[in-house]
């Protein structure tokens, strides 16, 4: 399920560094541990994507100058989203970057069904190989194209269905369907302008920067209807509760603005 947080903005103008995951992935690990629920201390069963609102670009981060800025929050664990949206109601500011910011409203975000084959796009970067201390692997690049580059996503969601405990051993040798197809147009209209679709990104883990590549694209992704939902809902690939791998189900329009994104952020 997704949900719309929504909050009033007190000082317009405020910013936010233009990749600014690892903050709100910080910001709700701090409401977390203020819930004091410790069977949620290690719950990793969720995702979100960056905050949005009217913003300006400049060299310090986004700029925001709308009177509030939202933030698209998933889990499949409806108990969880109760108990973090009353701990986060019970909070009277949110400092996030420069912003400060009023919790105000949580609203419902429209139910979508997905099928087998369904065409995606990614609200923020997928990131196919973990990080490790003192090791530069996870910054790895793996052509979108290959075998790899889905064989590693199946593998990290197959993972994370069995360790979710609500899907059985049989259920899951069942999920073996599982093939990722990027849009061939849009990496060659990147390609040919000379723009990125694939960059490091920085994560804090137990006080620890890592620093990850993470991919944004669009692409079908074909597999069976509960591993679908189960992407849709908690994110695809590895680091989704601190904030990567939100997926969007894509439309024409959200595909011109993504590729606008990476040309004009480039």
């Amino acid at each position: 399920m997704r949900t719309r947080f929504v909050f009033q903005l007190k000082n317009r103008g405020a910013y936010v560094p233009f990749h600014h995951q690892f903050i709100l992935a910080q910001t709700i690990k701090g409401l977390i541990m203020l819930g004091k629920r410790p069977e949620y201390f290690q719950f990793t069963e969720y995702n979100f994507s960056g905050l949005k609102g009217q913003t300006k670009i400049s060299r310090k981060g986004l700029h925001f100058y709308s009177s509030r800025v939202t933030l698209v929050f998933s889990t499949s664990n409806g108990e969880f989203l109760k108990f973090l949206l009353g701990v986060l109601f019970d909070q009277k500011e949110l400092v996030i970057g420069n912003l400060q910011l009023i919790p105000e409203s949580a609203e419902p975000e429209e139910t979508v069904t997905v099928g087998e084959s369904m065409r995606y796009l990614c609200i923020s970067p997928l990131v196919l190989v973990p990080a490790s201390f003192n090791d530069e692997s996870g910054k790895r690049f793996i052509q979108p194209e290959t075998d790899e580059f889905s064989d590693l996503l199946y593998d990290n969601t197959i993972t994370r269905m069995e360790n979710s405990g609500r899907f059985s051993a049989e259920q899951l040798a069942s999920f073996y369907k599982f093939q990722l197809v990027p849009d061939r147009d849009y990496l060659q209209r990147l390609q040919a302008s000379h723009k990125k679709f694939a960059r490091i990104y920085p994560l804090y883990d137990s006080d620890i920067k890592y620093e990850v590549r993470g991919y944004t694209l669009p692409f079908t992704l074909f597999a069976p209807q509960p591993v679908q939902q189960f992407v849709y809902e908690n994110g695809l690939g590895h680091f989704t509760h601190k904030g990567f791998g939100m997926l969007d189900v894509a439309q024409a329009s959200g595909i011109k603005k993504l590729e606008s994104e990476e040309l004009n952020y480039a």
